[in-house]
C-alpha cells in the first residue's frame, strides 16, 4: 500500500511541476493545438469541395496532423530538466527513472495530446464526417496519442543535448509510429465493415505494449545522453 501511495505521489508531483511550466509557458502548449487545426483545415482548401474525396481522406488527414502537432513538443519533454541540472537529480533519487520517465510520458500526453483528442471532432466536422465517425476517430486518438508520447519519449531521451535533435528525433521514431498510424486513421474506414473492434484492440495492445516497454527504454536512454 505504501509503494503504491509512494508511486501515485510521484506522478503527482511531476504532474503539478508540468501543469506549472505550462501555465507559464502557454505559447508552447497552444502550438502544437494551432497547427494541429491549421494543418488539418489546409487540406480541404487544397483538395477542393468534393465532399466524397474529402470524406475519404478526413480520418488519415485528422490522423497525420496529430502525429506531426505531437512531436512538435517532444524535444522539449526533457530538455528543461536537462538545462537546469534537474534530471541529474531525479536520477539520483531513490524514484525509479522509469517512473519519473512515465510521469513524463503521461504530462506529455495531457499537454499535448488530450487537447489534440478534444479539437478533433471540430475539425472531423469540416470533412463531413458524422456522428458514428467521429466517435470512432475520437476514440481511435484516445487510445493512440497517448502511445505516440510513450513511443516519443524514447526519442527524446536518445537525442537529449544533441545539435539538431529535432531532425534527428523524426527520423528514429517516425518508423515506430507507423504501425498506430494506420490502425488509428484505417479504423473509421473499418467501422462500415463492421471490423473496427480489431482496430481497437489493436490499438489497445500497441498502448499496452507502450506503457510497459517505453519508460524502461527512456530510462536506459536517459542514462547514455547524461553519461
Amino acid at each position: 500500500m505504501g509503494v503504491r501511495l509512494s508511486i501515485l505521489g510521484v506522478l503527482g508531483a511531476v504532474l503539478r511541476r508540468e501543469l506549472s511550466l505550462a501555465v507559464r509557458q502557454k505559447g508552447e502548449v497552444l502550438t502544437p493545438i494551432v497547427f494541429f487545426v491549421v494543418v488539418a483545415s489546409l487540406f480541404p482548401l487544397g483538395v477542393g469541395p468534393e465532399s466524397n474525396l474529402l470524406l475519404q481522406m478526413a480520418p488519415g488527414v485528422v490522423w497525420v496532423s496529430a502525429l506531426l502537432a505531437t512531436m512538435l513538443s517532444l524535444p522539449r519533454m526533457f530538455a528543461t530538466d536537462y538545462l537546469d541540472g534537474s534530471l541529474e537529480q531525479l536520477m539520483l533519487s531513490p524514484t525509479p527513472l522509469a517512473l519519473l520517465a512515465a510521469a513524463k510520458a503521461l504530462s506529455h500526453f495531457l499537454m499535448s495530446g488530450l487537447p489534440l483528442v478534444l479539437v478533433a471532432p471540430v475539425l472531423g466536422l469540416q470533412f463531413g464526417m458524422d456522428t458514428a465517425s467521429l466517435g470512432t476517430l475520437v476514440l481511435t486518438l484516445l487510445l493512440g496519442t497517448p502511445t505516440l508520447s510513450l513511443i516519443g519519449s524514447i526519442g527524446a531521451a536518445l537525442t537529449l543535448g544533441v545539435r539538431g535533435s529535432g531532425v534527428l528525433l523524426s527520423l528514429l521514431i517516425l518508423p515506430l509510429y507507423i504501425p498506430v498510424l494506420i490502425f488509428g486513421a484505417g479504423a473509421v474506414g473499418a467501422q462500415s465493415s463492421g471490423s473496427v473492434n480489431a482496430h481497437y484492440s489493436l490499438l489497445a495492445a500497441l498502448l499496452v505494449l507502450a506503457g510497459f516497454f517505453s519508460p524502461l527504454a527512456t530510462a536506459a536512454a536517459l542514462k547514455i545522453s547524461l553519461e
